[in-house]
């Protein structure tokens, strides 16, 4: 197989992964598997197949819901921005060859036995599984490397809310990819290969696996449920839904200022850990779940309606019911893109399950998206008896990378780049 066929010529003539000039950033510069096409197409739900990688907007946004998500936030460790600079170039290089379902470099076998592989076999014959990595900028990320004047005033800060319980292990860091796919094999494999080819530069500073899709943004799909039992993002914005986009999640030009305009056509990024009380949860009447959320358990349609999409009266439910309090309706317009997952981490050493929820939410502007919407959700909702916040970061992502040529974050760093 050629070098541009497998994304570069081969690292074993450099100094391995921690050395200088990694392979992958001459893929980058004009190598790769030649996937462009005017914007992504996003595979069919369960098809397996690949979602294009290249477009105006990074996928895993709105493309359709995968069923598995391997999340991780990481620490840069380098201070040499041109150093980071081609990681960023590596890992597009290694991102645009793992979504096609190709292995990294020069793959897992078949070099020299001297050396260490350049992917770790894991995904071996296994299918894309509509896989997509999806980067962010940690606000920490912009008090270095001279970039503090290109902070969007979008990436904001999330204030300590009512009831937030944060573990400092698992909020924050510098940057995030997040791994979406149906397959959980393809999606860890993609985050390994990434802290591999990282190796020295970032570390993982945290990470969260998550199953059970509990949002869609696909209109003709069965709405998911949450590890409570309910359907869950029932209004979700769709990935067809064009003007709702551009309205909520897709930053504008018109955004901001000069100085944050390389985020137009990007979004952000919130990301919450959200423990649930399943135990306490499991004694409550129905009665009393189904008043908590403002729907019933068994269609999802709100309170004195018959079907889940019905137009929900707000006012016959409780003051505090969740839907209620998160309606737009209820909250001047305010509209996030839902992309959340279950998880269960084992016990929390109580016999009680670590479960809950892995909340992503994308958003023109956090200061006018999640922020105010979770101010009123963390002060009245009759779902904080039942849950708990213990991790939280947010994060500015950068619009798609639009060809062969392009990598995460060029145009942040294009100036000095």
């Amino acid at each position: 197989m050629n070098e541009n066929e497998r994304g570069g010529p081969s690292r074993r003539a450099l100094i391995g992964w921690g050395g200088a000039g990694l392979a992958l950033g001459a893929a980058a510069a004009g190598g790769g598997v030649a996937l462009s096409h005017d914007g992504p197409s996003p595979a069919s739900a369960g098809s397996g197949g690949a979602v294009e990688f290249h477009g105006p907007h990074q996928a895993g946004i709105a493309t359709p819901v995968q069923d598995r998500l391997h999340f991780a936030a990481f620490d840069v460790k380098t201070e040499d921005r041109a150093e980071f600079v081609q990681l960023l170039k590596d890992w597009t290089a290694a991102a645009r060859l793992m979504t096609a379902g190709k292995p990294v470099g020069e793959g897992a076998y078949g070099g020299l036995a001297e050396a260490p592989p350049d992917d770790t076999g894991e995904a071996l014959g296994l299918s894309p599984s509509r896989l997509t990595l999806t980067v962010g900028f940690g606000p920490s990320l912009f008090e270095r490397f001279g970039l503090a004047d290109r902070r969007p005033p979008a990436l904001a800060d999330l204030p300590k809310f009512p009831g937030d319980n944060l573990d400092k292990s698992r909020t924050g860091g510098d940057l995030c990819v997040q791994a979406c796919a149906d397959d959980p094999q393809v999606a860890v494999h993609a985050i390994r290969n990434l802290a591999r080819v990282g190796f020295g530069k970032v570390a993982v500073r945290w990470s969260q696996l998550g199953f059970g899709k509990t949002s869609s943004t696909t209109p003709d799909a069965q709405t998911p449920r949450n590890l409570m039992g309910f359907k869950d993002g029932t209004r979700n914005i769709a990935g067809t839904e064009t003007a709702r986009l551009d309205k909520h999640v897709w930053v504008s030009a018109s955004d901001g200022d000069a100085k944050s305009a390389w985020m137009t056509g990007g979004s952000y990024l919130v990301a919450r850990r959200i423990r649930m009380n399943i135990e306490t949860w499991d004694r409550a009447s129905l009665q009393e779940q189904e008043d908590v959320f403002g729907r019933d358990k068994g269609e999802g349609a709100p309170v004195g309606k018959a079907k889940e999409h019905d137009a929900p009266f707000l006012k016959a439910m409780k003051p505090d019911a969740h839907v209620r309090l998160a309606h737009p309706d209820s909250n001047d317009g305010i509209t996030i893109l839902r992309r959340g997952y279950s998880f269960t981490d084992g016990t929390d050493g109580l016999g009680r399950l670590d479960a809950g929820l892995f909340f992503l939410a994308y958003q023109r502007d956090v200061r006018e998206g999640f922020i105010p919407l979770q101010r009123r959700l963390s002060a009245h909702d009759a779902l904080n008896e039942y849950i708990q916040h213990v991790g939280s970061a947010v994060f500015a992502v950068p619009p798609g990378v639009r060809d062969s040529h392009d990598w995460w974050g060029r145009a942040l760093f294009s100036k000095e780049a």
